[in-house]
């Protein structure tokens, strides 16, 4: 048998469900896991050894007193540090708030929790996330586990990284711009953005509510080596909570639909890596091969879709800059600057005419749909840069931005899009991004399967120089 460490999420259920092994073994093999290699790629940012194990000795007494025992039971999981913990801190990767303590869990924890899953560790991510590279103020960068001093990818960077490398068997993340898609990309592991919607969100130490940008884009999402445990994450964590006002009950699976996909390996608005376009190609076959009907087409008005994104994004920034300044360290605020796009102070017009575009693009998009219900492309569409990159210049920042212009789309629109490995080329990992329509995470993680048992999983791996 593989190393505990090695083991999906899902298989570590069945076996501390079937007392094959203790809970308390399975912690220890991933804490050791932690030491082993965690310095090596800084993905891990806090564990507390001794609160992790005492949850596991709980989860074991449970099981032995024949209890009836959750998805998860006993299976440890990883958070990243944006998400409330109760007794950790929310830092969201500010050295300003290395303090600023949750007294409740969030949504996506509360229920991973009531599912049996024990929280081992939290993760690294930039500032505020608000970067695709994951260097915090707080606790530096996080390492690509493919090739040390490259991005892990943002902003959930520390978790694709602890995932990538056995640290951890399953993880949360958000995405409001890619951040659950970029890391898993850019480490070589599988994620799901949900529909918007679908999972809670909520932090109950939120000192201010959510723009109105988060409340159309973001979401709370899971992150795996595979695709199976990602459904499961999932299936966990989705349904309505009392603290998000959007999110609603809806079955994961529903009628089927015709099995076509669009392809595009290389998405209007900037060059795309020929290595990456073999990623997405690759993907195409092993869908073909599965029963799909695959065509290079491209969606309509790719690059408005990306403007539509960039104008909620800063016009909701430039009204909260003054809020987030004071507490954002240095980087953070030079990304921002340099990749400030100059839209001008928002008015009445421009916010009438802003979402008047997102929704006619929107339509648009699900007419297309009517005949593609998945599209397949890059999640970047350039390798992993290296440290710092996006903060060298304003050109460097726009090349960056550039690079992740595909994953825009399903944020802007509130689609699910899941992500999965297509192999390595010239040392780093490719992949495909499966778009699907409004609440089919289901047809977006059926694709990523049938390219997942034609590809393989290409983690753990032992950080690399």
């Amino acid at each position: 048998m593989a190393e505990l460490w090695q083991q999906s999420a899902g298989e570590l259920a069945r076996l501390i469900r079937d007392g094959a092994v203790s809970s308390r073994e399975v912690v220890d093999a991933h804490l050791e896991r932690i030491e082993a290699v965690n310095d090596r790629v800084n993905a891990v940012v806090e564990v507390r050894p001794e609160e992790v194990r005492a949850d596991a000795d709980r989860a074991d007494a449970a099981r032995g007193e024949g209890r009836e025992l959750g998805a998860l039971h006993g299976v440890p999981i990883t958070v990243k540090i944006n998400i409330d913990v109760t007794g950790y801190a929310t830092s969201e990767g500010c050295a300003s708030l290395a303090d600023f303590m949750a007294t409740a869990d969030a949504p996506t924890v509360e229920r991973m929790r009531g599912a049996g899953a024990i929280v081992l560790a939290r993760t690294n991510m930039p500032d505020f996330g608000l970067r695709v590279n994951t260097e915090s103020s707080l606790f530096g960068a996080t390492h690509n586990p493919w090739r040390r001093g490259l991005t892990a990818g943002g902003s959930s960077g520390g978790e694709a990284a602890a995932l990538a490398t056995g640290m951890s068997p399953l993880g949360l993340g958000n995405d409001l711009g890619g951040s659950l898609r970029n890391p898993a990309f850019a480490c070589g592991i599988a994620s799901i953005k949900p529909s918007r919607g679908r999972v809670p969100e909520g932090n109950p130490s939120a000192l201010v509510e959510s723009g109105l940008h988060s409340q159309l884009m973001a979401v709370e999402g899971v992150l795996a080596r595979h695709v199976a445990d990602v459904r499961l994450g999932l299936r966990t964590v989705m349904g309505s909570h009392r603290s998000d006002p959007q999110a609603v009950d809806a079955p994961l699976e529903a009628r089927p639909l015709a099995r076509r996909v669009a392809l595009v390996p290389a998405p209007a608005g900037g060059e795309t890596h020929p290595d990456i376009q073999e990623g997405v190609r690759a993907a195409g076959r092993a869908l073909e091969s599965a029963g799909y009907f695959v065509e290079e087409v491209e969606p309509p008005q790719l690059v408005e879709a990306y403007f539509a994104w960039i104008e909620l994004v800063w016009t909701n920034l430039r009204m909260v800059r003054p809020l987030l300044d004071p507490f954002m360290g240095e980087d953070g605020q030079r990304y921002l600057e340099l990749s400030d796009v100059g839209l001008g102070e928002p008015s009445e017009a421009t916010l009438f005419q802003m979402h008047m575009t997102r929704y006619r693009l929107a339509r648009a998009w699900r007419r297309f749909m009517e005949d593609y219900p998945l599209i397949v492309g890059p999640t970047w569409t350039q390798p992993p840069f290296a440290h710092g990159f996006d903060i060298l210049d304003a050109a460097s920042a726009l090349k960056v931005a550039e690079a992740f212009r595909f994953v825009l789309p399903a944020n802007v629109f509130g689609l699910p899009a899941a992500c999965v490995p297509t192999g390595v080329a010239h040392g780093l990992p490719t992949g495909a991004q499966v778009i699907g329509l409004p609440f089919r995470e289901d047809l977006c993680l059926e694709a990523a399967e049938a390219v997942e048992r034609a590809l393989g999983t290409i983690t753990p791996i032992d950080p690399r120089v």
